[in-house]
């Protein structure tokens, strides 16, 4: 092999190394973002399906997707409907147990999807979160967001009004390419 032969053979395989070892890089990647061979069929989460809990839920509010929480949560806000983030939410039993068994079944460790598995890996074990904005998932995915656009923001109020700027959520899409914020437009960081 001449030198010239073999300077060329060492910036091909340079140059084959360096793009092999980009496939894997994404900013996305968070510590629990890694799926350790669960293949995820869906990049969203599957959006709020059931009659009975869109009618009852959005009422009051945006029926959130079962899983963005894990079984435990659900069971936890479906317990105490009474006292629901200081509302009473309270509904018949048959109409409790058709709820609460739709979010058990639909829950983040029930469905193939990367968000609900990204918000499980975030959680420690055993943790019950009753918020999804309370999740570390939640909270590293909206770090970057300043007061101003969301609490401060009188169009958007909280980060719990995901719809607000979100604007596929009621398709369980909440890809950063489709967000808007009322009063600031696109988001884009």
């Amino acid at each position: 092999m001449t030198k010239r032969e073999y300077l060329g053979a060492v910036v091909l395989l340079s140059a084959l190394s360096v793009s092999v070892a980009s496939l894997g890089w994404s900013d996305e990647d968070e510590p629990w973002e890694h799926d350790h061979g669960f293949w995820h069929r869906s990049a969203g989460v599957e959006p709020a399906s059931d009659p009975t809990y869109r009618n009852e839920c959005s009422a009051c509010h945006f029926a959130y997707p079962a899983g963005l929480l894990p079984e435990r949560s659900w069971v936890q806000l479906m317990r105490r409907l009474d006292d629901h983030f200081g509302e009473n939410a309270e509904l018949d039993e048959d109409t409790r147990k058709k709820i609460e068994n739709y979010l058990r079944g639909h829950a983040a460790e029930h469905v193939p999807n990367r968000f609900s598995r990204s918000m499980l890996r975030s959680l420690s074990e055993g943790e019950t979160p009753l918020r999804i904005t309370e999740t570390p998932f939640f909270r590293y995915k909206h770090r970057e967001i300043p007061p101003r656009m969301v609490q401060k923001n009188p169009k958007v109020r909280s980060f719990a009004n995901c719809a607000s700027c979100h604007t596929m959520a009621d398709r369980g899409i909440y890809d950063e390419d489709t967000v808007r914020i009322p009063g600031f437009g696109q988001w884009d960081d």
